[in-house]
């Protein structure tokens, strides 16, 4: 069901790698909720995905961008404000990568290398788009915008790895930016802490499927899925949300805030 939550506005989605895609579950939903879009990811990505069918899907251009790259940052901001004739009322910042990670490099001996990489494209590339769109004045006033990260943040969980360095940086960006952009333009940032999700980028963390089991039996609702999450972030862009920034908000069935569960003690118990 539509509710018409964000007729007539534009946003910018990044990180639509495929159908399993959080970035590519909410484009439709953004698109359904009466939202004009422009879709970007890396260029690799783009060779990997199937972005294009999403462009047709949702009738929107694929502007690439390196957000490792200044230069490509401002250019995504400078053709999409081309494209609609001015700026935009929402960005989905859907963005991560460790390089430790696909090599199965235990956190302790990570290679610091991989890991500065991985900093830049996880987490300070939403520093990079929000100082390109402060510049460029390309986010209009009371827009919104939406990071995803993960409770691993805030908790030790084994095999995230350097993700989670990653997600920490990327609330403390969205905070920071949450501030200084509110003050400039009613810019709200905040971050979405969603439930482990079974995208393409997720099951390259070694015991994923054990993660996602644990966290189904340590939450009241059960996990968030991708469509669950899609819809927070249309609730986000809306303007039924005008008055939240510089939160870091758990979407997750409730796991964020169980100690523990009868399942998982029975899961745990000796017979």
């Amino acid at each position: 069901m539509a509710y018409n939550l964000l007729k007539g506005k534009k946003g910018i989605i990044f990180g639509a790698l495929d159908e399993k895609s959080i970035a590519w579950k909410t484009a439709q939903r953004c698109k359904a909720e009466g939202a004009e879009l422009v879709l970007t990811n890396a260029p690799i990505a783009l060779r990997m995905g199937t972005i294009n069918k999403l462009a047709e899907e949702v009738n929107a251009p694929v502007i690439p961008a390196d957000v490792t790259s200044e230069a490509d940052v401002t250019n995504l901001f400078e053709k999409t404000m081309e494209h609609f004739n001015g700026g935009v009322d929402f960005v989905l910042h859907s963005i991560g990568m460790s390089i430790n990670v696909r090599k199965n490099i235990p956190y302790t001996e990570n290679n610091l290398e991989f890991t500065h990489k991985g900093l830049d494209i996880s987490a300070v590339s939403l520093h990079r788009v929000l100082q390109a769109a402060m510049k460029l004045d390309a986010i209009n006033e009371w827009g919104s915008v939406v990071a995803l990260t993960y409770i691993a943040a805030q908790r030790v969980f084994p095999n995230y790895n350097d993700m989670a360095d990653g997600k920490a940086m990327l609330e403390s960006i969205a905070r920071n930016f949450g501030y200084y952009y509110g003050v400039q333009k009613k810019v709200r940032v905040n971050t979405i802490s969603q439930s482990p999700t079974l995208t393409t980028a997720g099951s390259g963390v070694k015991g994923i499927d054990g993660f996602i089991n644990f966290a189904e039996k340590m939450s009241p609702l059960g996990n968030a899925n991708a469509d669950n999450c899609a819809d927070y972030c249309v609730t986000m862009f809306s303007d039924l949300t005008k008055m939240v920034t510089m939160q870091n908000l758990f979407h997750d069935g409730g796991f964020s805030y169980t100690g523990v569960t009868p399942e998982v003690i029975e899961s745990m118990s000796k017979e």
